[in-house]
């Protein structure tokens, strides 16, 4: 090599200057990251649009296909905050190829189920692996760009893609059932999962790995059970009643895991969820938007795709074809997003996404059986387009209000609450529709809810953010 040419080399690393290779490294660990993430948001939703199919070859009423929903995100939610701290301990590189690993060779499960049970053990399976892709693609991503501004687009193109999965998820899978059948939805996971993994371990880079972390299986297993019971509680109240006293016995027995894992995560040394993170007021603020965020959307998703299927008799690819305007909208948003949170602030951007979600879900109040598509569409377009315009500068602002060395547990942190909102969201409403004679009028209610929800996390992080400045600038006088 000339001598020239090594002075360049040498002046182009002092000015800080990315060569062309790495900035090609970089933006082939963010495909890879937003394959990751984008493959488990795209098993959200899915499944939705095979219930019907499912429902008739593998048999069970509502109550059993809520579990074929449910079982995918309560493992997501149960393991993400353990899946995290094995990213810090190990390294998220290594972590994330295995969880990609997982997530491909259980998709082949699911495709191979010969009954409901295994399906549902096959979903769980699933939901771990999910667990394991999420905070540590994110934490990949945090640890490949270090501008701030480059890393709030890398990570609106994260969100994005994901985003996308999850709303393409009913047009995929109505295409697929139609022209294959509705085992095809999971094998559509095998491609996607081999290229991730090669693109993972080609050109991402591990990160430091902190020996001394330890995982906290106590708190694990109360979170499981709080969140495992809690989920049952509210999809067998659907099918026994409120006031069964299984329910209520569940319900009681979730209010004591929960009890017991915040007790747990108090005492111990390193706890799964460090509740000194709670002292940070954006993070807190931030953490409840994404749970109350996805009580409202994920549930919502599970009714619409019903009542297209079940009481407006659309097919799988019709109900598929439903859900494009959503398919449509996200994708803008998300990359609206961070330019608009650079204007008028992250904290508004969030807020305003909530409320136009909220809007949505109000303007399909007066939906009824056989009520003409065309007459929801601005509705739809209007749900998805608030949670694109949130979602980016809701992860953005979580992962700027603590240290960047506690990213990773961040990241889990965050995709838990919103996977129970899931969990939570699914179980509420999809107990409310649990008959055909009552669908209208828990169709009705899960809007109400809806609406409320998405108000209420507007409310959450606009006057939250804004006593949060107001007290910086008492103590800054």
């Amino acid at each position: 090599m000339r001598a020239d040419t090594l002075k360049y080399e040498s002046f182009d690393n002092a000015n800080g200057a990315p060569r062309a290779a790495s900035r090609l490294a970089t933006s082939l660990t963010l495909a890879a990251m937003s394959l990751g993430y984008g493959v488990v948001q795209l098993d959200v939703t899915i499944v939705n649009t095979a219930l019907d199919a499912m429902g008739k070859t593998l048999g069970g009423g509502v109550a059993k296909l809520q579990w074929v929903v449910s079982a995918y995100t309560i493992a997501f939610a149960a393991f993400i905050l353990t899946a995290g701290a094995l990213g810090d301990r190990i390294g998220a590189k290594r972590i994330f190829m295995a969880g990609f690993a997982i997530f491909t060779a259980a998709s082949l499960a699911c495709a191979m189920s010969p009954n409901a049970a295994v399906l549902i053990a096959a979903r769980l399976v699933q939901g771990l692996a999910a667990a394991i892709l999420v905070p540590n693609s994110l934490a990949l991503l945090n640890h490949a760009y270090a501008d701030d501004r480059e890393r709030g687009r890398a990570v609106a193109v994260w969100a994005a893609g994901a985003s996308l999965a999850l709303t393409a998820g009913p047009f995929v899978g109505g295409a697929l059932i139609t022209l294959v059948g509705w085992r095809a939805i999971f094998l559509v996971n095998l491609p996607i999962g081999l290229a991730g993994l090669w693109l993972s371990w080609r050109y991402a880079s591990e990160t430091t790995r902190a020996r001394s972390r330890e995982i906290d299986l106590p708190g694990q297993i109360s979170a499981i059970g709080a969140l495992g019971v809690l989920a049952g509680a509210l999809i067998e109240a659907g099918a026994r009643g409120w006031t069964h006293p299984a329910v209520i016995a569940a319900f009681v027995a979730a209010a004591a895991f929960a009890v017991l894992f915040v007790w747990r995560e108090g005492r111990t040394a390193q706890p799964m969820l460090p509740l000194s993170l709670f002292s940070h007021r954006l993070f807190t603020l931030t953490t409840i938007v994404g749970l109350l965020v996805n009580i409202a959307i994920y549930g919502l998703i599970f009714v619409l795709s019903l009542y297209f299927q079940r009481i407006n008799g659309l097919s799988a690819w019709w109900t598929g074809l439903a859900f494009v305007p959503m398919m449509g909208a996200v994708l803008p948003a998300n990359l609206l997003a961070p330019r608009l949170a650079e204007r008028i602030g992250s904290c508004p951007t969030i807020v305003v996404g909530a409320c136009i979600s909220a809007l949505g879900c109000l303007g399909l109040l007066w939906i009824e059986a056989r009520t003409s598509y065309w007459a929801i569409f601005a509705q739809m377009i209007a749900i998805s387009g608030g949670l694109g315009l949130l979602v980016p500068p809701l992860t953005s602002t979580l992962l700027g209000s603590i240290d960047k060395a506690r990213s990773g547990i961040a990241a889990g942190v965050l995709n838990a609450t919103r996977q129970t909102g899931s969990v939570l969201g699914v179980a509420l409403f999809g107990s409310l529709v649990g008959s055909d004679s009552a669908f209208m009028m828990g169709l009705h209610q899960s809007l109400i809810i809806s609406a409320a929800v998405l108000l209420l996390a507007a409310a959450v992080i606009g006057l939250g953010a804004n006593a949060a400045d107001a007290s910086a600038q008492e103590h800054s006088m």
